[in-house]
């Protein structure tokens, strides 16, 4: 007993720097709780894009006017594909933390031998792994549909991953501070799906006034959704290089946030 209490000291960690493998495994643990249910998680944001497309394209006219020199559905398709990659990406972090709370068996990833920038870097990077899986599947079906190509591939994977990274941190941040499904609902429909909506995935915001335009501006949903569709149309509302500094910047930021409030224990530990 004695040889083994100066061997190992309680709370020295044995594995380096970083635990790469515990990071994995919870990283793994995460892609499969939503490929277990993939129907749910993969093709359920498929079809509600596609409805989209369908009632839209047949309500206003898919060939209906040019905008940003494209046909509608044209310009439609790639902001309902990034759409579902910002709301999905929430959803899933935001699921992670809340159901392991109710369930109890948050306490598992509390007592693990993984560092708080460890926990919430692989739980968001598997809300991008989800976010960009959709965006596969969701681009090889709508070219099956519609003649969308793609023109530029550096900005697609740029700001899917930066999209999807920046809302996988948001829905931790969401997952930590809900209490009950009703908080994360009030999150969900008052925040992520207006921000969404309103920030031009419908439309482009040069047919706003000008004080809307400038707001629009400000809503980083907004660079998301524009950037991704540029990499399908070649053509922005918005700077692209600006979006890109911005998102970087509210990348480190969300994470650092996410970070403080895990290490922080909040609203997880008593």
């Amino acid at each position: 007993m004695v040889e083994i209490s100066k061997k190992y000291k309680i709370g020295n960690r044995r594995f380096g720097y970083i635990n790469w493998i515990g990071a994995w495994t919870l990283y793994k643990k995460e892609v499969l709780r939503f490929l277990i249910v993939w129907i749910q998680t993969i093709i359920s944001p498929l079809i509600s894009s596609l409805l989209f497309l369908i009632v839209l394209s047949l309500a206003i006219g898919a060939d209906r006017g040019n905008i940003l020199g494209v046909p509608f559905i044209i310009f439609l398709a790639p902001g309902l594909i990034s759409m579902q990659v910002i709301q999905q990406s929430f959803s899933h972090s935001s699921s992670s933390f809340m159901i392991g709370k109710i369930q109890g068996n948050i306490v598992d990833l509390l007592y693990a031998p993984l560092s708080p920038a460890e926990v919430t870097i692989s739980v968001s990077l598997a809300s991008v792994t989800r976010s960009v899986i959709i965006a596969i599947v969701s681009i090889i079906v709508f070219k099956l549909i519609i003649n969308l190509q793609i023109k530029n591939y550096f900005s697609l994977i740029v700001f899917t991953l930066l999209s999807s990274f920046i809302l996988g941190n948001l829905g931790i941040i969401a997952g930590l501070w809900a209490e009950k499904f009703d908080h994360m609902a009030t999150v969900t429909n008052f925040v992520i799906v207006p921000l969404s909506f309103l920030s031009g995935t419908f439309y482009s915001i040069n047919r706003l006034p000008e004080t809307l335009q400038s707001l629009s501006k400000v809503n980083p949903f907004f660079y998301m959704i524009d950037g991704f569709r540029y990499s399908f149309i070649g053509k922005a509302d918005g700077s692209l290089k600006i979006g890109i500094v911005y998102l970087i910047i509210l990348s480190f930021v969300s994470w650092f946030v996410t970070y403080l409030l895990y290490k922080k224990g909040y609203k997880i530990k008593s």
